[in-house]
């Protein structure tokens, strides 16, 4: 297979081959445009969009467009798109998954195609995973559009009606995939078309594609209504099911659920994630609740709150697919560790987990409009996405969305070292040995990343990590609000981070340290609120003083840090620089790839290996 595909190269290095004459093309103009003034560059839009309504098609002035991109960025931004940003934006604009790995400058990639298309007139939607990241991007990036004279809009949790429709109305809108989902929704329960927020759906570049497009596809968006009040029966069904005995299988097996021998009252099938109530449970359940036969049409609500009570029991975990926080039942995203604020299991099973845990039981709600991301994503005429995993889901991807992934190499080679997995026996013995090499590395100042899958594990391996006296920090759902901080800072000298899921973090760690993060530090010690530094950090367009004297001392306080770090980076770097660690194989092997990731961006140097034991 290998020596075929050194002949004949794989498919991406196949399409690439024909994408480089444009990004020749591109930078062949480079010279040209460099010379051009201000309002030259911006006057381009103007002559664009009147070359496109005299029937000039967008793939014959994407060489110009992308030039004239290039070249607003490096003035506005102090960016200038490499080679492989180019082919990256090439790609997307033909309506294709650019895999780039981590810290390869995907966020400036999506300004190429999203001028490009925008030129059109019917609306560029960049979709990212949170507020912050649009936000963040459409100042940021949006400079770049604005200085070329297109209007840029941004969708975020809490706008207004007529706020909405004006974002939408811009050339560019910025937002994230749950906003636009539930204004597509809220759009199709409108009376009067003068409400409508949304204009279309030409095209749209997604941010973190695999995990939107792959992890969350059938994550359904539910717009409810308040529906009948909580009945008595998840209370009763929790008492009845807290006293029966379960056994925990790896997957059930037929002849299992018809064994009469069975003394366990119902069976949890691990792989399979439900929970069923054996012969033995039945006769128990009946017994409970007076019936002569829980199978009977009258008894099915009953029975269903049953079965949803043993799922909670059985298959539903603390600290796993849950937290409970200020009296509520709170969902923990099993792609990405963080807390779901606001999300809530359909079909009583929330209910059920409430009751559970002895919290208050919400009432239910009912369904009123529902859609998946994958039926509102598949609307779009022009889908494109980025991501820095996204191979191994090259099949779904090609059947699902008919999108193609192109793989774009590296700006700079990879000198990352992925050693083979090591197994042990047991649990016990495969922490000893992760103990083991954080002191290794932790003893020669290498920065170590532990990735868990668990906030239980997660846990244990902090408590393991305190035996050994080794200062480390901790990540998971529980204080997911200092994430970017905690995972800014895990490229330090000697630094050791332990965190769950790495899926779609969106922080760069660098060697040495973050600058940025650090700064930000010194204006909260200096007493500057979050608001004000988020200002001092952002790009948006302002005339206040205190804004611009606090973008000031940003500024100084970046500088300061980015000139210290530069030594540290340097002694990380002949360290070896960061060593990520997986405590476990995760069910999806992109997940362990974006673990892996996080490691040798831009070049540098780093070393990933995964452990695990026969027990997990």
């Amino acid at each position: 297979m290998s020596f075929m595909k050194k002949i004949f190269g794989d498919y991406s290095s196949r399409e690439l081959k024909q994408i480089y004459p444009i990004v020749d093309k591109i930078e062949a103009l480079s010279d040209e445009y460099k010379a051009l003034s201000d309002e030259a560059l911006r006057g381009k839009t103007a002559q664009f969009k009147e070359r496109l309504a005299n029937g000039e098609t967008l793939d014959a002035i994407l060489p110009e467009a992308f030039a004239t991109v290039r070249e607003a960025a490096d003035r506005v931004l102090g960016l200038r798109p490499y080679r492989v940003q180019l082919v990256g934006g090439v790609v997307l604009h033909q309506g294709r998954i650019a895999e780039m790995k981590t810290g390869e400058g995907k966020t400036l990639v999506a300004t190429l195609p999203a001028y490009l298309n925008a030129l059109t007139g019917e609306g560029v939607h960049i979709v990212t995973v949170n507020d912050y990241l649009a936000k963040r991007d459409s100042d940021w990036m949006g400079k770049v559009h604005r200085f070329l004279g297109l209007e840029v809009g941004l969708i975020v949790h809490g706008l207004t009606t007529a706020q909405r429709q004006a974002a939408y109305n811009a050339d560019i809108t910025y937002g994230t995939n749950n906003e636009m989902g539930f204004d597509y929704l809220r759009d199709n329960m409108c009376i009067y078309s003068a409400e409508l927020v949304q204009r279309g759906h030409a095209f749209a570049i997604v941010d973190e594609v695999d995990s939107i497009l792959i992890d969350e596809a059938r994550t359904p968006l539910i717009i409810s209504g308040q529906g009948e009040k909580s009945t008595q029966l998840y209370d009763m069904a929790e008492m009845f099911v807290s006293r029966l005995k379960k056994r925990v299988v790896a997957e059930v097996d037929s002849k299992e659920e018809d064994d009469e021998n069975e003394s366990a009252d119902y069976i949890v099938d691990e792989k399979g994630k439900t929970a069923m109530l054996t012969a033995n449970g039945i006769e128990k359940a009946e017994q409970f609740f007076h019936l002569e036969n829980l199978s009977d049409p009258e008894n099915s609500t009953l029975s269903h709150h049953i079965n949803q009570a043993i799922k909670a029991h059985g298959v539903m975990k603390r600290d796993i697919d849950y937290v409970v926080q200020n009296g509520e039942v709170i969902i923990v995203d099993e792609f990405t560790g963080r807390l779901m604020f606001g999300r809530r299991y359909s079909a009583g099973l929330h209910q059920a987990i409430e009751a559970k845990e002895h919290v208050t039981v919400a009432s239910e709600n009912k369904t009123l409009a529902t859609i998946t991301f994958q039926n509102y994503f598949r609307l779009y005429e022009k889908l494109s996405g980025m991501t820095g995993t996204a191979m191994t889901e090259q099949e779904e991807f090609g059947t699902i969305y008919n999108l193609d992934i192109i793989e774009i190499p590296t700006n700079r080679p990879n000198q990352r070292k992925d050693n083979h997995d090591v197994v042990y026996k047991t649990e016990a013995g495969k922490y000893r040995a992760v103990i083991q090499q954080i002191k290794e590395c932790h003893e020669k100042g290498q920065p170590v990343l532990v990735g868990t899958v668990s906030i239980e594990k997660n846990e244990i391996l902090s408590e393991l990590l305190g035996h050994e006296g080794i200062p480390h920090s901790i990540l998971n759902a529980k204080n997911h609000e200092k994430e970017a901080e905690i995972i800014a800072q895990a490229g330090k000298l000697g630094a050791v981070t332990v965190a769950t899921n790495m899926a779609g973090r969106g922080t760069d760690i660098m060697l040495g340290g973050n600058a940025e993060y650090m700064a930000q530090a010194d204006l909260r010690k200096a007493g500057m609120s979050d608001e004000l530094i988020g200002e001092a950090t952002g790009y948006a367009e302002t005339d206040s003083e205190e804004i611009l004297d606090a973008r000031k001392r940003y500024a100084e306080a970046f500088a300061r840090h980015k000139s210290e770090i530069s030594n540290e980076a340097e002694k990380v770097r002949d360290a070896g620089g960061l060593f990520i660690i997986g405590t476990e194989r995760h069910d999806s092997r992109r997940i362990d790839n974006q673990l892996r990731g996080r490691a040798g961006r831009q070049g540098d140097p780093g070393e990933t290996r995964f452990y695990i034991s026969l027990e997990d």
